[in-house]
């Protein structure tokens, strides 16, 4: 009430008008209609919307500028389904275009469904880590030339970032902390220190496939602390991680390779100690039990959330079915969506359940 009470002032309005506009707010909360945040108090935090895309991944940020970045756009095929359901969650945010696609690397559940967004929704520019690497995989190369299609039609920009870099998008700062197998040589501001877990941390042959170019990403909003590192493999985490930890402390996770073996070691995760983890996997992809019971004993951790209940942790290893989108398997299409505000607090709400949780600032 005091939001809608704070609207009129009391100093300038009549009294009449006062007490009409008050039964009015009564009328349409005994209604149960929702009442939304004015603009001037929506256009105070960035609003993260986590779409899902059966495994892949398509993490919509819509800044308080009013400008957009989406990482990764989801798969191809299925009449469109993923690019449909990423110009929904567009439009859910009030934007009519998204200024900056980034494509963490290119395997086909994040750049597949480029062409089909494209053809949808306008798009301003594509952030990449530069050429695709895995020329020997056909469904890969597959991907990549759809992409190289939809930059040779000229109508769009084109961003290759490199470790360090800041991208232009305004209401935040989203800076580039790995790219096509390269990483930030200097300590983000805040990190540096000693990492223990480096001590009996496990040595990891390198990988030899797109996963280890990953665009990764660093995003502060005011005090809070996102980090989006696409699928990098265990070995470049390491490389993060010791023998000092570059990234620091995280508030929000977003959890690497939809929760696969590959990625999320011990070492890494202990060492960012994010308050909560949110994880973009399928039903049948993403969620293996090792990964999972090592996000739920890093330090601190307060919350992991999942876009899919994951058939392979199965119920011992699942959170409760209050943190997951979608627990009865595919195609619900149930997302995430986050709002952060400066001072470092933020509310997760499940699409599912329209139950959102609170976590205040530390």
């Amino acid at each position: 009430m005091t939001g809608i009470v704070r609207l009129f002032d009391l100093r300038s309005v009549r009294r009449g008008f006062m007490l009409r506009a008050l039964g009015v707010a009564v009328l349409v909360f005994g209604l149960g209609i929702p009442c939304w945040a004015t603009p001037e108090q929506k256009d105070k935090a960035l609003h993260i919307y986590f779409i899902d895309v059966e495994g892949g991944q398509a993490t919509l940020f819509v800044t308080p500028a009013g400008q957009s970045l989406l990482i990764d756009t989801g798969w191809p095929g299925n009449d469109g389904r993923d690019a449909d359901r990423i110009v929904l969650a567009a439009k859910k945010a009030g934007i009519s275009k998204i200024d900056y696609v980034l494509i963490t690397h290119f395997h086909d559940d994040h750049v597949g469904g480029v062409p089909q967004l494209a053809a949808r929704f306008p798009v301003g520019t594509f952030i990449d880590h530069g050429d695709n690497r895995e020329t020997t995989d056909a469904v890969t190369e597959k991907g990549w030339q759809a992409y190289n299609a939809v930059l040779a039609t000229g109508k769009y920009q084109r961003i290759s970032a490199k470790p360090g870099d800041v991208l232009p998008v305004k209401g935040m700062r989203a800076t580039i902390i790995s790219s096509d197998s390269s990483l930030i040589n200097k300590a983000l501001p805040g990190a540096g220190q000693e990492n223990p877990y480096c001590k009996n941390a496990e040595q990891f042959p390198a990988d030899k496939t797109e996963n280890l170019r990953s665009l990764g990403t660093y995003i502060n909003f005011g005090k809070l602390r996102i980090l989006d590192l696409g699928d990098l493999t265990h070995d470049k985490e390491t490389q993060l991680m010791c023998p000092t930890n570059k990234v620091g402390k995280i508030d929000i996770y977003i959890v690497s390779h939809h929760g696969w073996a590959q990625s999320s070691s011990p070492v890494f995760v202990y060492g960012i100690a994010p308050r909560v983890a949110i994880m973009d996997n399928g039903a049948k992809k993403g969620g293996t039990p090792s990964v999972l019971d090592i996000i739920k004993k890093s330090p601190g951790l307060e919350d992991l959330w999942q876009l899919h209940y994951s058939e392979e942790g199965g119920t011992s290893h699942n959170v409760a079915a209050e943190f997951i989108a979608n627990p009865d398997g595919p195609d619900s299409a149930n997302g995430l969506e986050l709002t952060a505000r400066g001072d470092g607090s933020f509310d997760v709400f499940n699409v599912r359940t329209q139950k959102s949780k609170h976590y205040p600032a530390h």
